[in-house]
């Protein structure tokens, strides 16, 4: 945590924006903070601080990254418009400070009022908010950065829950969003930070390894500096020399994500030496191997291939006298800024004439979300597609020209195919890695070289495609091409997907009353046409799970109910007659045989969710048992002549809008690797998907694994289906089935 005194002036901030040696516009960020200070005058902190002293703090961490006088101004003002918006607006800020500021701001203000069903949709909202902010000017994501940096920093006085939530998003968005801009300080601070809220034994534990192993070696750092720095005097090279310790985070990632010992860790110590050009990288790099035993496999030239995120250095692990491993990153001092400020340092090394598709090139990610934002109006999937392409660690290969493509890692062969080009994917009709042809889902590995076959007759990609590629461009990609080049089967697909869902809830619809329904959907949906409705339905831009509830609601508006209400001057007998049905819908419940209201159990052999086919057994004195028509039990049963009629024909009796508010029982067996952490991961996944978790045990598996069996509350094979989608992804986890062996 941050001892810094607290600031309630700027006295502070003008001495660091001095200190760059930059003009700054000083009168304007007077001004700024003068109307900062006045709006938010008697409001304070969780902390008992008055407000004011966080957006100082804020724009002095801005002014650490050397940013601009509006990103300063808007720093200083990014709270005014949502925490005092009955006493100013965005007009007011453009009026006051201009433009740029009024639009920075806005970027950084929260949508406060959002028609959204729950908290986490809303989080996923301003988060699209702000990102798309971002595409538009990137100092949108400097100062958000530094404001949630500010915001750990003090996160001590807030609840236990709001600290572990906050330091939950840090962890998952904003250390990776730091690490995509290649902003290292900020990066590994936010991690450090978020690590002591999330498993604060973890990480007491690796401080503790810390403090042993650097106490044991004390001048270890300090021998091998002096070493290099006579080598490197010796061959009059200018150099700069930085000795550091592996980070907590780090040392914590390594250990419980790849499963390594402490003294595994190899690089816990590292010597940095930045010099004047490139050239002495490659005559510093000799040097070292001349003068330590080098680590086989440990060697990297980010020089020649750098990172997504700008990253360029020489990385070797080589072997001191003392028989200790430790690292050696070798770069220039602007190659230094740009790993420790990533594309911040934008503002230090190029002057305002950087041309506009400089920038668009090195943002290219961002707007690759963006096109696939405007794709789909689904914020779980803008989420998964947040995930998967920017969060996720990299994967590099090549073309055949020898141009490098970082993918995601887990893309595939189509991935490829759409990050190089939209014509090339929509065209192909198979690939080849390292010149053998493999089939066109397979997953790409590290330095591999993919050809993508293509033909001029090729009717397009399939449908298929958009459950097998991992990244939301080529998603995106394949969308469009649907969109735009098969409107008219996707009407006809979509009309049929909304008239397959009115049969589900068993009402016959004219075309008429179809269209008045979809009509008045589509008003809230914000489409123009029903066509344009059916349309994205039928390319894959809207799911059907979005517009369920509200096509439920107008079928009842629209659609006359099969049964009436009693007139008044009706028999009780009549009245009977007319109010049982056979098959009638309520609220919840299962039919069996066309009777509702039966007493019914589920049975724990395949334990079935709404949304799975069903069957009923009558039981000799325990009512219906309902089974998964494709139980094993069940194959088994109905084989049997002698019980031919007591199995019963059932089904799911859901309340109006397709969805049950009930929790079921739903068993999973999670087939993992053994490594120190998974199962953290994996409670850690359900706990933020608000799953709860009824049993678990583990089963070892010998040298191939384990087996976790989990017992959970689950909606429906829907909610179902997510649960095991999010389990999946995490590193580790080799299959997953549902029920226990």
């Amino acid at each position: 945590m941050s001892n810094t005194p607290v600031q309630t002036d700027i006295t502070r901030l003008l001495s660091i924006l001095a200190a760059t040696g930059k003009k700054y516009d000083t009168e304007k960020i007077t001004r700024a903070f003068r109307y900062a200070s006045e709006l938010h005058d008697g409001q304070m902190r969780a902390s008992g601080e008055p407000y004011i002293s966080h957006p100082i703090a804020v724009a002095e961490i801005v002014a650490g990254l050397e940013l601009d006088t509006d990103s300063i101004c808007a720093a200083l003002l990014h709270d005014t418009v949502e925490d005092c918006a009955e006493r100013t607006s965005l007009k007011d800020l453009e009026k006051l400070f201009g433009k740029d500021v009024a639009m920075l701001v806005d970027g950084l203000t929260k949508i406060v009022i959002l028609q959204v069903e729950d908290k986490e949709e809303a989080d996923i909202e301003n988060l699209r908010k702000m990102l798309l902010a971002m595409s538009r000017d990137i100092r949108v994501i400097f100062i958000k950065l530094c404001d949630r940096l500010h915001n750990m920093r003090t996160l001590d006085a807030k609840p236990d829950e709001k600290r572990r939530l906050t330091a939950l998003e840090t962890m998952h968005v904003y250390a990776p969003l730091a690490h995509r801009l290649g902003i290292q300080r900020i990066k590994q601070e936010l991690e450090s930070l978020s690590l002591q809220y999330l498993d604060p034994i973890g990480f007491a534990e690796i401080q503790k390894y810390i403090e042993e192993k650097y106490g044991q070696n004390l001048n270890f750092i300090e021998k091998i500096r002096a070493q290099v720095d006579a080598k490197m005097t010796e061959n009059h090279i200018h150099f700069t020399l930085e000795g550091r310790i592996k980070s907590v985070y780090s040392i914590y990632k390594k250990m419980y994500t790849q499963n390594k010992s402490f003294d595994e860790i190899y690089d816990f110590y590292a010597l940095r030496i930045i010099v004047d050009t490139e050239l002495e990288c490659y005559t510093a790099l000799g040097l070292i191997h001349e003068m330590f035993n080098s680590v086989p496999g440990r060697f990297k030239d980010y020089i020649s291939t750098p990172k997504p995120n700008m990253y360029r250095s020489l990385h070797t692990t080589v072997i001191g006298r003392d028989g200790i491993p430790f690292e050696v990153q070798i770069r220039t001092w602007e190659m230094h800024h740009i790993a420790e400020y990533g594309i911040a340092a934008h503002w230090k090394y190029k002057s305002g004439a950087t041309s506009k598709e400089e920038m668009d090139r090195k943002l290219e990610w961002i707007a690759g979300l963006i096109e696939a934002e405007d794709n789909t109006r689904d914020p779980d999937e803008f989420l998964s597609a947040l995930k998967t392409d920017i969060l996720h660690d990299e994967v590099y290969v090549f073309t055949p020209k020898g141009d490098v493509i970082s993918l995601p890692n887990g893309a595939n062969v189509i991935d490829f195919a759409y990050a190089v080009h939209s014509a090339i994917g929509n065209k192909m009709i198979g690939g080849k890695i390292n010149g053998m042809i493999v089939p066109i889902d397979r997953t790409l590995q590290n330095g591999e070289i993919v050809e993508i076959l293509t033909s001029a007759s090729s009717k397009g990609p399939s449908r298929d495609w958009l459950n097998i590629v991992k990244t939301s461009g080529a998603r995106s990609k394949i969308r469009g091409w649907f969109k735009k080049e098969q409107r008219t089967d996707n009407i006809i697909l979509g009309r049929s997907t909304v008239d397959a869902e009115l049969r589900k809830m068993r009402r016959n619809v004219t075309d008429a009353q179809r269209e008045e329904i979809v009509g008045a959907i589509i008003e809230r949906l914000g489409y123009n046409s029903n066509e344009d409705f059916y349309n994205a339905i039928g390319y894959g831009g809207l799911a059907v799970s979005k517009f369920i509830n509200r096509l439920s609601e107008e079928c009842d508006r629209v659609v006359r109910p099969e049964v009436e209400e009693p007139a008044r001057d009706m028999t009780p007998e009549q009245v009977q007659v007319v109010r049982k049905p056979r098959n009638m819908r309520y609220d919840g419940g299962i039919v069996v045989d066309g009777e509702h209201g039966c007493m019914v159990k589920f049975a724990k052999c395949c334990n079935p969710l709404p949304g799975d086919s069903i069957i009923g057994f009558v039981t000799k004195g325990f009512g219906i048992s309902i089974h998964k028509t494709d139980c094993p039990n069940v194959l088994a049963g109905r084989a049997q002549p002698e019980n031919a009629d007591r199995w019963k024909e059932a089904h799911w009796e859901l309340p109006s809008g397709g969805n049950d508010s009930g929790v079921y029982e739903a068993l999973l067996q999670i087939y993992i690797e053994d490594r120190i952490g998974i199962l953290a991961e994996i409670t850690a996944v359900l706990a933020e998907m608000r799953v709860s978790i009824l049993q678990i045990n583990a089963v070892s598996r010998g040298e191939e694994g384990s087996i976790i069996n989990l017992k959970i509350g689950c909606k429906n094979t829907d909610h179902y289906n997510s649960i095991v989608s999010r389990l999946r992804s995490l590193s580790g986890v080799q299959r997953i089935a549902r029920g226990f062996a």
